[in-house]
C-alpha cells in the first residue's frame, strides 16, 4: 500500500518543525483525551495530542450564544460503566458545588398525550383503542417467540418480536427514522445492548388494566450535568490537566495529510510529526482522506453518517408549569421535525442568561413581533431540539429554525405569544455513526488495514460503533487503546461492547494497566472473573501484562 506520492513530497518539503514520538493521539473529545490521561499515567512512551478545535470537547462541547444560552452537541449526560471514568471526571470537576444530580423525567408526546418514557412499557397511558392494537401485536410477538429459532435479520425485525406490529408502527418505527434518518429495514440490530426496553407484555397488561405506569427504566435513570458551562466544560477541564506542552489545539493541531506508510502527519502549522503508533480518534472517513490511500477511502464509503442539526430556542418568563421539570422529551408524529427536545434550562440555572439580563424580543413563538423592542429583564428558561438529516430524509435547512418553533407550538412546548429572545443553529455533519447492515463488514477490513499502519482508530465515529459511544464508553476507548498499544492489555470496550454495558456501574477500574472488578472479580493481569465470556477469559490471559 503506498500513499500519494504528490502528498508524501509536500510532508517531505514542509518548512516547519519536526517532531518524534512514540504515540501520537489525534483529536481531543472523550476518546483522545481518555488515551492522553493514560499515556500521562504510564512510565515511558513520548505522546502528543492534537486537534483542530481551539479548545477539547470534539463532539461533547457546549456553544454559548451572545445573549448568553448555553447548548451542547446534542443531548449529553453523565452517567457511567467505569469507575475510571468517574476517577477523570470528578479529578476535573471534584467540588459538589460543580454538579448537579437530576432523575430523568421523560416522555413521549403521542396524540397531545404526555406518555411516560419508555413508551412500550406505558401502553396503559394511551387510548383504549391504542392500546387493544398494541397489546395484540406484544401477544402475537410473544407467541411468536416460542417457536422461532433465527434471529432478527435487521432492526426492524427485532422491534416486531420484541414489540409487536402495534408498538412498532404508532411509535417505534416513525421515532427511529426520525433520529437515525433511515429506514429501519436498513439497519443491524446488534447494536442495540441495553439502548431499547423490551416490554413485559403480564406487566404492560395489567397497568392498562388497572390504569398504571411503569417505574423508571435505563442506565440514565439517574444522571448529573455540571453546573457551569455544559458539558463541554468537562472536557476542557480534563485537558487542563494534561501537560500543556504535549498539547497542539487550533491550527497548530490541525491534521493536513497523514503519510501512514512512514509514521508521518503534517500539521497546520507546517510541523511534522513523526510517531510510532497512532491512536486516531477523526472520523474514519475523515482520516481516509488524509491517508489518500485509494482502497481504504471506497471502504469508508460503506459506512453510513446523519448529520444531526442542534436547534435552540431562548425564552422569557417564568418556566411554565406544563414544563416542569421534564428534561428530555420525544416526539414520533410528523407534526414537528424534531425527535428529541431537552428543556436545558432545567439542567443547571447558569444554561441560561441571569434573570437581570436585559434581552430584546426578537419576535413573539408564532412569528410575530413583539409590541416593544424594549430590552427587558428576564427569568429566562430554554429549549434544545434535535433534527436528523442524511441521504435518505432530506429537511429544508433554510426553514428548520422557523419550522422547529412552529413544531414547539403544534406540540404545546411553546405558546404563540411566548417571547423569544435568543435562537441558535448548527449543524454537525457527522452526528449519529449509523448501525446499518453493512457496517461490520466494512469495520471488519477497513480497522484492521489501519492497524496494519499502526493506526488504532477508536471513538464515537473513528471505530463508528455507536453501541459504545457515549461519554464514558468513548472515554475508555481512548483508555484502553494506550494500554494496548503500550501494555498489550485487552481491549474490552471496543472488542466486548456487550460485555461492558451489562457491567453494574462503577464496577471497572485500572489498577497499575489491569482491568479490575470488585468483589469476586480478579486482576484480569491473573485469573479472569466470573461472568466473563470464554473467549474474553482466553484473550485476557494470552494477552495482557
Amino acid at each position: 500500500m503506498s500513499a500519494n506520492m504528490a502528498h508524501r513530497r509536500q510532508i517531505s518539503k514542509a518548512n516547519g518543525q519536526e517532531i518524534d514520538i512514540d504515540v501520537l493521539v489525534i483529536g481531543a473529545g472523550p476518546t483522545g483525551l481518555g488515551a492522553a490521561k493514560r499515556l500521562n499515567q504510564i512510565d515511558g512512551p513520548s505522546w502528543m495530542i492534537v486537534d483542530t478545535n481551539e479548545t477539547a470537547g470534539g463532539l461533547a462541547s457546549t456553544d454559548v450564544t451572545p445573549e448568553g444560552f448555553l447548548y451542547d452537541v446534542g443531548g449529553h449526560v453523565i452517567f457511567s460503566h467505569y469507575k475510571y471514568f468517574d476517577d477523570i471526571i470528578d479529578e476535573a470537576l471534584p467540588n459538589d458545588s460543580d454538579w448537579y444530580s437530576h432523575q430523568r423525567i421523560s416522555y413521549v408526546r403521542y396524540k397531545g398525550l404526555w406518555v411516560p418514557y419508555p413508551f412500550q412499557n406505558n401502553i396503559s397511558m394511551l387510548p383504549k383503542q391504542d392500546q387493544a392494537l398494541c397489546i395484540e401485536g406484544m401477544i402475537d410477538a410473544a407467541l411468536e417467540a416460542r417457536v422461532s429459532n433465527t434471529k432478527p435479520k435487521d432492526f426492524d425485525d427485532w422491534i416486531v418480536r420484541n414489540n409487536g406490529e402495534g408498538v412498532a408502527n404508532v411509535f417505534m418505527r416513525p421515532y427511529n427514522y426520525k433520529v437515525w434518518a433511515v429506514p429501519t429495514t436498513k439497519m443491524q440490530c446488534a447494536w442495540l445492548g441495553e439502548r431499547v426496553a423490551a416490554p413485559n407484555v403480564k406487566l404492560v397488561t395489567s397497568n392498562a388494566i388497572l390504569g398504571k405506569t411503569a417505574g423508571n427504566w435505563g442506565p440514565n435513570a439517574t444522571f448529573r450535568f455540571p453546573a457551569h458551562g455544559g458539558t463541554g466544560n468537562i472536557w476542557i477541564q480534563v485537558a487542563k490537566t494534561l501537560p500543556k506542552n504535549k498539547c497542539r489545539f487550533g491550527e497548530h493541531g490541525r491534521v493536513q495529510i497523514v503519510d501512514a506508510e512512514n509514521h508521518r502527519v503534517l500539521l497546520g502549522d507546517g510541523t511534522t510529526v513523526n510517531y510510532k503508533k497512532m491512536i486516531n480518534t477523526m472520523a474514519l472517513d475523515h482520516l481516509t482522506e488524509c491517508i489518500r490511500d485509494p482502497e481504504l477511502i471506497k471502504l469508508s464509503k460503506g459506512l453510513f453518517y446523519s448529520t444531526t442539526h442542534v436547534i435552540g430556542v431562548g425564552v422569557r418568563g417564568e418556566r411554565p408549569e406544563r414544563i416542569g421539570d421534564k428534561c428530555w422529551l420525544y416526539f414520533p408524529e410528523d407534526n414537528c421535525p424534531f425527535y428529541r427536545a431537552t428543556i436545558f434550562s432545567n439542567y443547571s440555572p447558569n444554561n441560561q442568561p441571569q434573570a437581570s439580563t436585559k434581552l430584546p424580543t426578537l419576535q413573539l413563538a408564532d412569528g410575530s413581533k413583539s409590541a416593544s423592542a424594549e430590552a427587558k429583564e428576564g427569568p429566562y428558561w430554554s429549549i434544545m431540539l434535535e433534527v436528523s438529516e442524511s441521504s435518505m430524509k432530506a429537511i429544508n435547512r433554510d426553514t428548520l429554525l422557523a419550522d422547529s418553533i412552529q413544531g414547539l407550538i403544534n406540540t404545546e412546548m411553546l405558546r404563540p405569544n411566548d417571547e423569544i429572545v435568543s435562537t441558535y443553529h448548527r449543524a454537525f455533519d457527522h452526528g449519529y455513526p449509523t448501525p446499518t447492515l453493512e457496517r461490520d463488514g466494512v469495520l471488519k477490513q477497513l480497522l484492521p488495514k489501519l492497524e496494519a499502519l499502526d493506526i488504532w482508530s477508536r471513538g464515537r465515529f473513528g471505530s463508528w460503533k455507536y453501541e459504545v459511544g457515549n461519554q464514558d464508553h468513548s472515554l475508555m476507548l481512548g483508555v484502553e487503546a494506550a494500554d494496548h498499544i503500550v501494555n498489550g492489555a485487552v481491549e474490552l470496550t471496543f472488542n466486548y461492547p456487550d460485555f461492558v454495558n451489562t457491567r453494574p456501574n462503577a464496577e471497572r477500574r485500572l489498577v497499575d494497566g489491569a482491568q479490575v472488578f470488585s468483589g469476586k472479580h480478579k486482576a484480569m493481569n491473573g485469573t479472569a472473573g466470573d461472568g466473563i465470556p470464554e473467549a474474553l477469559k482466553n484473550s485476557i490471559k494470552s494477552g495482557v501484562a
